[in-house]
């Protein structure tokens, strides 16, 4: 199977390796010419993976038709905000009937719409062409081939079995859904929550803070998925509860990392400056996800403080006193 991945960031070069790993016919796209050439001519993506033997089967390139040549899936491994921007630039140069897989997590600021459904209007293509890639998708562990599940989702459940066939290796091992909506919204918000509970540890919180927040926050999440459409056993499975735990858990996670530089004293700025160009996609994705709930009336306090945080100014150490003192009622 021939596979174009656009996106050499840490995830998409590690999921670029997966796919060749697996057999598949991979060309990785990237942005900068300097990482196409590092990639082929050392093996390596020393920007994102130090250290990351590439397969040799790997090819890469920074032009997007040589990219695109033959290919009959077509990754993409772009930041949420900026793949609407991408799309519009690449989508003459694609084939309508080509699968196409996501593997960002957020909502779109302004029009509220999932990955998926900005793939679907871009390109002007049906749903059933779309896949999305979610679960505890740490790249640097994946690229170091350490065991994980993930999951493909795509309302055409022979295409999503057919991306899965080309993913699938010894240490990634893919799961099959048809549940579109619950997937990309668990992989969206719990961006969401690791800020929260990056804050928390930041500020010297320990297991059941953070334990509180990862429950909680897969809470309103299901919540947020029952009134869009999603099935809610799916929040309990890798796309939900399994990626939430990662994100929330690992020093590995930009969003855990970003919002532990937020709890310690740092401005947002200071926090993205650390980042050294890796994107934390919950911190624009929070106010898209808050604008969602409350577009559809339902309650996200988590959601609402980390925006709060990231955008007006609210100090993180008044976070736990907004959280614990809402008004008691039952949990479920």
């Amino acid at each position: 199977m021939r596979i174009a991945v656009f996106g050499a960031g840490s995830w998409g070069t590690a999921f670029a390796k997966v796919l060749a790993d697996a057999g598949s016919d991979v060309t990785l796209w990237a942005r900068r010419r300097e990482v196409s050439e590092a990639i082929a001519g050392r093996r390596e993506n020393p920007d994102y993976l130090p250290g990351v033997t590439l397969p040799a089967s790997l090819r890469s390139t920074s032009d997007p038709r040589v990219a695109l040549a033959g290919a009959s899936a077509i990754v993409f491994a772009v930041p949420s905000q900026s793949l609407r921007h991408n799309l519009t630039a690449w989508r003459g140069l694609m084939d309508s009937a080509a699968t196409f897989v996501s593997l960002a997590k957020g909502v779109e600021l302004g029009t509220l719409k999932r990955m998926s459904q900005v793939i679907t209007e871009v390109l002007d293509v049906p749903e059933s062409h779309v896949a999305v890639v979610s679960g505890p998708n740490l790249a640097k562990e994946i690229a170091d081939e350490q065991p994980t599940g993930s999951v493909i989702a795509c309302t055409d459940h022979d295409r999503a079995v057919v991306v899965q066939e080309a993913c699938t290796t010894g240490y990634f091992r893919p799961y099959t859904l048809t549940d579109v909506v619950g997937v990309e919204l668990g992989g969206a918000c719990k961006n969401v929550i690791a800020l929260s509970c990056g804050m928390a540890g930041g500020l010297g919180f320990g297991d059941n803070t953070l334990a509180t927040l990862i429950t909680r926050g897969l809470a309103e999440t299901a919540r947020l998925g029952q009134v869009l459409g999603a099935d809610p056993m799916t929040f309990a499975g890798l796309a939900g509860l399994g990626d939430l735990v990662a994100t929330c858990s690992s020093p590995l996670s930009r969003n855990r990392s970003f919002g532990a530089r937020l709890g310690r004293g740092d401005t947002v700025a200071q926090a993205q400056a650390a980042a050294h160009g890796q994107v934390a996609e919950g911190v624009k994705s929070c106010s898209a996800i808050r604008e969602l709930a409350l577009r559809h009336g339902v309650e996200m306090p988590i959601t609402e403080v980390v925006h709060r945080v990231c955008h007006d100014g609210f100090d993180p150490r008044e976070m736990a006193g907004e959280l614990i003192g809402r008004k008691t009622k039952p949990e479920r």
